[in-house]
């Protein structure tokens, strides 16, 4: 079945839109402050698809993303009362926002650096950052930083390797698919 394959050609063609650059820069901003899905599922076939243009879609990215984190920052400095419901005891997302603060109180700024370039939920840090007042200027300078060490190595990945990338990932697409399926589905069985 050639499920996978039909779903690629159709990412393929939407990263090729001519509005895909303002709904990646909308996705990134989202990202770092409440959206769940990460900006690296628009810009990695964007810069697959358009490698003369794959810089311009990390930096759109990043600007965005920094930005958005922003408004996370603010959301915990300004608004903490209405997300406490989701962050404090027997909130969904209480784990991960104490964890996000024990790293804050070991490492300080090198946690958003961290957040900010690995698949850490980064949204978690910028809200966090702005409950635990952290200072403003070593919060955006890391996040830039982490934030565009992060999308500049994707989008130079799927850059470097461009069409032919794209022909032999199209190739393989509903194994790959299927496979990463199953898995999901393994781990769900097994937790």
């Amino acid at each position: 079945m050639r499920l996978f394959s039909a779903l690629y050609d159709r990412v393929m063609r939407w990263s090729r839109h001519r509005h895909a650059p303002f709904y990646l820069g909308g996705l990134s901003f989202a990202e770092s402050s409440f959206f769940p899905i990460p900006p690296d599922v628009m810009l990695a076939p964007m810069s697959m698809a358009q490698p003369a243009r794959a810089w311009r879609f990390a930096a759109l990215t990043t600007v965005m993303s920094v930005l958005g984190g922003l408004l996370g920052y603010l959301i915990g400095q300004f608004a903490y009362d209405l997300i406490a419901p989701l962050v404090g005891p027997g909130g969904h997302y209480h784990a991960a926002f104490a964890r996000a603060e024990g790293w804050f109180g070991r490492w300080g700024v090198w946690a958003v650096f961290l957040a900010g370039f690995s698949p850490i939920p980064y949204k978690i840090f910028t809200i966090s950052a702005g409950v635990l007042s952290m200072a403003l200027l070593p919060f955006v300078i890391a996040s830039a930083v982490g934030r565009g060490m992060r999308f500049f190595l994707v989008a130079g990945l799927m850059a470097w390797g461009g069409p032919p990338m794209e022909q032999r990932l199209r190739q393989w697409v509903d194994g790959l698919g299927w496979l990463l399926l199953a898995l999901v589905v393994l781990v769900l069985v097994l937790r």
